[in-house]
């Protein structure tokens, strides 16, 4: 299979799919497209609620394309890759729709910050999560934002430095990022579906009065997630991620 980003509208809920094989990392096109389907989605009247989530059955997301990391040359190429995250995060922030997360397979990088940007996530058990960066040589720095704000410092912190260690649905679950943890992946699409289908009967406009409420004070991060993907995009031409990303 080709990679994809997938609309399907079902009543008012829109479900946005994304799918890279074989590990569903985002590219720069990928990012593009999933950015232009949720603004899509966003504008649509007929839509009250988004789920965003992946294809595949084991890996919700691997985050940042390594292949396309290691053909940077300039900062300049660096921080345009970065900003791709940077762009998908504020969009989804944005978004006048409430956007569920459904989370079913190990999130890494990118991926963590993505889910911490929806507005309410689920997860099957099998959603353990990773922050690889500083072990590569780079840092969580454009995602750091969105998932501190859902977890916290200490438990971002403790991520970040344990950048080889996944970390259990569970303990997501209990620092704040999953709403609920699922047995199954079959459970977690049917109660994904029965919450959206519960909010997509509500008021559409008091959803987006709440979306506001819920994401007030966060304005700064259009400039913020811009000196963030600086950062990342000066560190990914560093020797020592050169020779990680040229020998993984």
């Amino acid at each position: 299979m080709s990679a994809y980003v997938k609309l399907k509208i079902i009543k008012k809920v829109a479900y946005v799919e994304f799918f890279n094989p074989p590990h569903n990392s985002l590219t720069p096109d990928l990012i593009n497209k999933l950015i232009k389907t949720i603004i899509k989605a966003g504008v649509d009247k007929n839509i009250h609620i988004i789920v965003l989530k992946s294809g595949g059955d084991r890996v919700f997301c691997a985050g940042a394309s390594f292949n396309h990391m290691v053909d940077i040359k300039t900062k300049s190429q660096g921080k345009n890759f970065f900003m791709g995250f940077a762009n998908l995060i504020n969009t989804l922030r944005t978004c006048p729709k409430i956007i569920i997360g459904s989370v079913h397979g190990k999130a890494i990088g990118g991926a963590v910050g993505i889910a911490a940007t929806t507005d309410i996530c689920y997860a099957s058990e099998y959603a353990n999560i990773k922050l690889s960066e500083i072990s590569i040589g780079i840092g969580p720095f454009v995602i750091e934002p969105a998932i501190r704000r859902k977890i916290g410092l200490s438990a971002f912190t403790q991520l970040a430095l344990k950048s080889q260690t996944f970390f259990s649905a569970k303990w997501a679950r209990e620092k704040g990022l999953f709403a609920d943890v699922f047995e199954s992946n079959s459970d977690l699409n049917s109660e994904v579906e029965i919450l959206a289908n519960e909010l997509s009967d509500y008021n559409p406009d008091a959803l987006f009065a709440l979306k506001k409420i819920l994401w007030q004070d966060i304005n700064n991060w259009d400039e913020l997630l811009k000196d963030r993907a600086s950062i990342s995009g000066d560190l990914v031409l560093s020797s020592f991620a050169k020779y990680f990303l040229n020998n993984y």
